[in-house]
C-alpha cells in the first residue's frame, strides 16, 4: 500500500506511546498504525506488553489503578486521551473480546441486547433485529436461533466466544480488539473464530493479540512483533516491552528485517 493510500486508510495510530503501571514502565515508545478493514496481529513472548497496548487503545487501562499512557493514541484524527474524550464512548466505538469467553449469566438474547439497551434501545422489534443481525454477523444465528432464551453460559466454549463477538458488534463499533480470543478453545473452535475474523474484516478494523504464530500468519494482514528488554538499574533487573518490527504479515514471516524477529518466529526463543 502506497504511503498516501496508507494515510487515507489509517484508523488508529499510536504515536510514541509508553504504558505504565504506577512507576513501572511496562511498554516503551510504541509507534504503530492500524488500518481500516484489515487485521493487525500483535505477537511476542509473554510479558512483552501486547495486551497492555491493546487495552490502552480503548482505554480499558483507565480501570486499572495507577495505569497511565504517555504519548498519543489517535483515532480518526482525535487523541483518545484528550481531556474532553468520554472513555465509555471510546469503548463503544472500539470494542473488546477477551481471552476467556465471558458471557453474562443471562440468556443469549439478553447477552447481545445488553449494550443496545444501555444505549437506549427499548423497543422489542428493534432489539430483535439487532440481536439477529449480530448473531448472524458472529456466525452463531443458525446454531442458537431456536432457543434465544437459553443461558449463554450453557453454550460450548467456541459458541460462547462467538456470542461475545456478537455482543461486541451489537453496539456497532468501528474497531474490534481481540486479546488471544482462541487461547481457551480447541482447534476446531479456533478455526471457526479465525474464519469469522476474516469475515468480520469486511466491515470492521481488527487488532488481535496472539501467541500462536500460525494464527498470526494465517489470519492477519499486518504483524507487530514485540519483545522484552532488560537492564540492571540500582542492582535490580528492570524489564519492559518494546516494538521491534512492524510490517505486512507476509514480509514479517517470510523475510523479516531483523534477525531478532526471525529468531522468534522460528521458535529460537520466547
Amino acid at each position: 500500500m502506497a504511503e498516501e493510500a496508507k494515510s487515507r486508510y489509517l484508523v488508529i495510530e499510536l504515536r510514541a506511546c509508553s504504558f505504565y503501571y504506577g512507576a513501572l514502565r511496562a511498554v516503551a515508545n510504541v509507534s504503530l498504525p492500524i488500518y481500516r478493514r484489515r487485521i493487525t496481529a500483535l505477537i511476542g513472548p509473554s510479558g512483552c506488553g501486547k495486551s497492555t497496548v491493546l487495552r490502552g487503545i480503548n482505554r480499558m487501562l483507565d480501570l486499572v489503578p495507577g495505569a497511565r499512557v504517555h504519548g498519543e493514541i489517535i483515532y480518526r484524527g482525535q487523541n483518545l486521551y484528550a481531556e474532553d474524550v468520554d472513555p465509555v464512548e471510546v469503548r463503544r466505538r472500539i470494542g473488546m473480546v477477551f481471552q476467556k469467553p465471558n458471557p453474562f449469566p443471562k440468556s443469549i438474547f439478553d447477552n447481545v441486547a445488553y449494550g443496545p439497551r444501555l444505549l437506549g434501545v427499548k423497543k422489542k422489534g428493534a432489539l430483535d433485529e439487532i440481536v439477529e443481525r449480530s448473531l448472524r454477523g458472529a456466525s452463531l444465528w443458525d446454531e442458537v436461533s431456536g432457543d434465544l432464551n437459553k443461558s449463554g453460559l450453557a453454550l460450548s466454549g467456541g459458541q460462547q466466544q462467538r456470542l461475545c463477538i456478537a455482543r461486541a458488534i451489537a453496539v456497532e463499533p468501528d474497531v474490534i480488539l481481540m486479546d488471544e480470543p482462541c487461547s481457551a478453545l480447541d482447534p476446531i473452535a479456533t478455526q471457526r473464530i479465525e474464519e469469522l475474523m476474516w469475515e468480520l474484516r469486511r466491515d470492521y478494523t481488527i487488532a488481535i493479540v496472539t501467541h500462536n504464530m500460525q494464527q498470526a500468519q494465517r489470519a492477519s494482514d499486518y504483524t507487530a512483533f514485540f519483545n522484552i528488554r532488560k537492564e540492571i538499574e540500582n542492582s535490580r533487573e528492570v524489564r519492559w516491552g518494546e516494538l521491534v518490527e512492524y510490517d505486512a504479515t507476509e514480509k514479517v514471516f517470510e523475510s523479516p528485517a531483523l534477525q531478532e524477529t526471525a529468531d522468534y518466529i522460528a521458535g529460537r526463543f520466547g
